[in-house]
């Protein structure tokens, strides 16, 4: 194709080109009018009420038509001379202009009754984008009647085509139609889907086909420029958010540089008459390249967002889509956006990051997608910096990627069990980092939390700063201070709170404090409580008066020179209740599915078996059992020493506790044997060598009886003293080898932390404040510093504290839960059963004493009744049953703690050293009951 536009003036051949011209398109009028006159007359025949000089006039034009078709129709002969064709094309021409005259004069009256006026309507708004388009979609041309049709491409020349097809383009280029290029004719204008993708063009037949090639190519720039209006209009809706808001202002002016390019291409084809569409394809293809950028970064956006889904997939997974609903009102978020997955803030950075790092090779889209990238993250940083400055979450869209939930408050950390406070009030959502954050963004994430407390607790004193404008901190993730702003915020907020908590609230004073309640260590007033309280926990749970509890242990804890007198904490101690023994709740804890064949239940009399097997009910556990300790912790304190950690502190106190309770009632066990007369009396034994020659028969079975009953006295001495000492050992082992190893290891981590915060913060003593209210982005914006201890490291090492105490004292497995409490509660049952045991010493006795204190024989005074066999038998038949309980459960304890030892920690080896010895003795080590015999 020539470059060079047709000459627009008249030349010397003109005449003959122009009746050419006006012969080839009489004919196609001629027949669209005989076309449009039959159903004009059908029309004039059914209506009624018409005029007769309207049929005469149209009559008239019939006769005029007729007589200049047959005149425009006969052909030139071709014997006629050069004249007389140049006179007869004159004369042709003058009557061809004539004809065009006539025609559109016929045209124009036969249109009358059919107009075609499209209008542009402004249509209410329905889009909550503020600059969405509110013009009515035009008609489709296809509907327009043929009347208006413009003349077929094969009936102009090679200019005309060209100037008609740039005529066109102009108008598709801006998302119209034209004369000749059309929507095809599968495309709906009405649905959203196929806006979204693009209308496709169809050129009229006719068109020479080098033009074709060349509008071809540009045809598909028209596409992309409509697609990305709709695109910029839907994602400009406010609950896109704010980064989508951003990213559709900066695809908006790239959009007006387009138009403006297209009106300066019309300037040229208004006033350059040399200006050819290939002229206009090299101007466009610049701009054409940027459009598909533009174009398929929209549709992976769209995509992402559901809203070019298939068909198929949008009947499925309706559950998910439920639950997507759901969470969105959950959230507060606006379902209006259709899909079921939402692509906003984050996850489109995330999408142009990897499509920025994907075209480095283009260097045109690669400074496109750098210059999108840059526009769309600065609401993204101004959201990131007001959190890591302010530990605020301004984010109305849903699309940071900090997730904060409200209705968990600061005020529910009394009675939260679970540190919802800390682990759920701030949380991350993945699917929105994007990958400039995303290697620090757990630092992002404690940066915000740790001074969203400072903030709460009053030290931070610029918290109302605009961060927007500040020149010292970065707006745009290409700026070089980007991962030094983050890491600066970090440091400063965990610095800050490390003071706080340590030097301002005296961390390491309450965790003192809290050793002292829980693990009973220097529990001098505690013991001093438990004989006050003796009468009132020896009551089931459900009759103990709590109230009286509470002022006895406050008068306990106000006794002068006690230890806990010099507490300032001692008001925050408090009495409770609990209503679950101690066995069953940790039972709960681990999740128990069976039990062990040799670990079975206890068969004996004393219904106390059931509080420890499950088979007595929970409301009919003791005081002992049912007390507990509880302690108020202030915030920020309580983020440290939460619900969490308190209830495993309450654990550890509660197992101590019962520890100690039952070396009581074997103490007390002790003392009776010492004191009371049925155990201290020693029977006769006859000299050996007159054994046989002056002792009677009476006397010898009177003997043989004693020395069965001080057999009896001493295997209960062995098994009491076995008993103890296994208590003894076991509370050893908790406290000086599990507890007071873990506390000192600790406390030292916790100066660690406390000297990190001094060293990095130059914060003097007593100034806990100072370093927390000087600007975070002054912090930021100075040199890094290396973190140490930090605050989330501080409360897992609590956490860890408090895990490996539980776990090295028994209480995390349900296998040596079980076995030991089989063993503590045979051991509670002999030391309750102790004064039984004395009645039954006394009844047996075969000797009775005066009231001088002096003791007579049985054969020589008949005040004591005679023996009973049976009572002798089943005082045999309750010991024998104890020591069989205790010896077989604490071989199968022993066997488990070292298994345990072997396969898990070699903390137990300790303990089996020390719980051997109280195997001794028994049924399996040492001298057993039949020393005695």
């Amino acid at each position: 194709m020539s470059t060079a536009p047709p000459p627009r003036t008249t030349a010397a051949p003109e005449p003959r080109r122009t009746s050419a011209s006006l012969r080839q398109k009489s004919r196609p009028t001629s027949a669209v009018t005989d076309q449009e006159n039959k159903p004009d007359s059908k029309t004039s025949t059914t209506r009624k009420g018409s005029t007769t000089t309207t049929t005469e006039t149209r009559t008239e034009r019939r006769t005029i038509e007729e007589r200049l078709t047959r005149r425009t129709k006969s052909p030139l002969k071709p014997t006629e001379s050069n004249a007389n064709a140049g006179r007869k094309s004159k004369d042709v021409s003058e009557r061809g202009q004539r004809v065009s005259q006539v025609r559109k004069e016929e045209l124009r009256a036969s249109i009358q009754p059919r107009t075609w006026s499209p209008q542009a309507t402004l249509l209410p708004p329905a889009s909550s984008a503020p600059l969405a388009c509110r013009v009515s979609i035009p008609p489709l041309s296809q509907h327009a009647p043929a009347s208006v049709h413009p003349p077929p491409f094969g009936g102009l020349g090679l200019g005309n085509q060209e100037s008609a097809l740039i005529e066109d383009l102009l108008y598709v280029l801006m998302g119209f139609e034209g004369q000749y290029v059309r929507y095809v004719e599968s495309y709906n204008p009405l649905d959203e889907k196929h806006r979204l993708v693009g209308p496709t063009y169809r050129i009229a037949n006719g068109l020479d086909p080098s033009l074709r090639d060349l509008a071809s190519g540009m045809l598909k720039t028209a596409t992309h420029f409509a697609a990305l209006e709709l695109f910029v209009e839907t994602m400009g809706r406010e609950e896109c958010g704010s980064v989508s808001h951003a990213l559709c202002a900066s695809v908006r002016k790239l959009v007006k540089d387009y138009l403006s390019l297209i009106a300066q291409l019309e300037h040229q084809f208004l006033t350059n008459p040399g200006f050819t569409l290939h002229q206009m394809n090299l101007h466009l293809r610049p701009t054409s390249h940027l459009l598909i950028q533009l174009y398929s970064l929209s549709q992976e956006i769209m995509k992402e967002n559901s809203m070019l889904s298939d068909l198929d997939e949008d009947t499925t997974d309706q559950a998910d889509e439920f639950e997507n609903i759901l969470e969105s009102l959950r959230e507060g978020r606006d379902t209006t956006i259709p899909g079921k997955r939402t692509c906003k803030g984050g996850a489109i950075l995330r999408l142009m990051t990897k499509r920025l790092q994907a075209s480095s090779g283009d260097p045109a889209a690669y400074s496109l997608l750098q210059t999108l990238l840059r526009d769309s993250s600065r609401p993204y940083m101004r959201m990131l910096n007001e959190w890591l400055h302010h530990g605020n979450v301004r984010d109305p869209h849903a699309e940071f990627l900090i997730k904060e939930q409200k209705s968990i408050r600061r005020e529910g950390l009394q009675q939260d069990y679970t540190d919802e406070y800390w682990e759920k009030r701030y949380t991350l959502r993945p699917e929105l980092v994007p990958p400039q954050l995303e290697g620090v963004k757990d630092r992002v994430l404690l940066a915000g939390k740790y001074l969203n407390v400072v903030r709460e607790c009053g030290g931070i004193t610029d918290i109302n700063r605009d961060l927007s404008n500040s020149e010292e901190v970065p707006h745009t993730f290409s700026d070089p201070r980007f991962l030094e702003n983050v890491s600066g915020a970090y440091a400063f907020a965990n610095r800050s709170l490390m003071t706080l908590l340590l030097t301002t609230h005296g961390l390491p004073a309450r965790l003192k404090s809290l050793k002292h309640y829980f693990f009973l260590d220097r529990s001098d007033f505690f013991s001093y409580f438990l004989e006050l309280s003796a009468s009132e926990l020896r009551k089931q749970a459900k009759n103990v008066n709590a109230g009286k509890l509470q002022s006895l242990l406050d008068i306990v804890l106000r006794q002068p020179g006690s230890v806990a007198a010099e507490d300032p904490f001692k008001e925050d101690v408090r009495v409770t209740m609990s209503d679950t023994g101690l066995t069953g709740w940790l039972m709960r804890v681990v999740n128990v599915q069976g039990m062990d064949a040799d670990a079975s239940t206890l068969s004996l009399n004393n219904t106390y078996t059931g509080s420890v097997t499950g088979g007595k009910e929970e409301k009919d556990i003791s005081g002992y059992e049912a007390l507990t300790l509880d302690y108020s912790v202030p915030f920020p304190l309580s983020l440290i020493i939460s619900r969490n950690t308190l209830t495993r502190y309450q654990l550890l106190f509660r197992y101590l506790l019962s520890l100690r309770h039952l070396e009581s009632l074997l103490t007390q066990s002790w003392t009776e044997h010492t004191k009371s007369p049925a155990w201290i009396k020693k029977g006769r034994r006859a000299p050996r060598a007159l054994a046989n020659s002056f002792v009677s028969e009476a006397d010898k079975k009177a003997m043989e009886i004693e020395r069965k009953i001080e057999s009896w006295k001493r295997r209960a001495w062995c098994l009491r003293a076995r008993m103890l000492c296994f208590v003894q050992q076991l509370l050893y082992f908790c406290t000086s080898e599990v507890i007071e190893p873990n506390w000192r290891g600790f406390m030292k981590r916790v100066e660690e932390g406390r000297d990190d915060g001094e060293a990095e913060g130059e914060q003097p003593t007593g100034g806990g404040d100072a370093t927390a209210t000087q600007p975070a982005a002054k912090i930021a914006s100075t040199a890094t510093p290396k973190v140490k201890r930090t605050v989330d490291e501080l409360m897992q090492d609590h956490v860890d504290f408090l895990a490996t105490c539980l776990k090295e004292c028994q209480l995390t497995n349900s296998k040596l839960l079980r076995i030991n409490s089989k063993v503590t509660s045979t051991c509670i049952m002999f030391a309750n059963y102790t004064s039984s045991l004395s009645r039954y010493l006394a009844s047996l006795d075969t000797s009775t004493t005066s009231k001088d204190g002096t003791t007579k024989d049985s054969s020589t005074s008949g005040a004591s009744a005679p023996v009973d066999p049976a009572k002798l038998d089943k005082l045999f038949s309750i010991l024998q049953q104890y020591e069989d309980h205790f010896s077989r459960h604490l071989k199968i304890l022993l066997d488990a703690l070292n298994y345990l030892a072997a396969t898990e920690t070699v903390v137990f080896l300790g303990l089996c050293a020390r719980l051997s010895m109280a195997s001794e003795g028994g049924e399996g080590g040492g001298a057993g009951p039949s020393a005695y015999s």
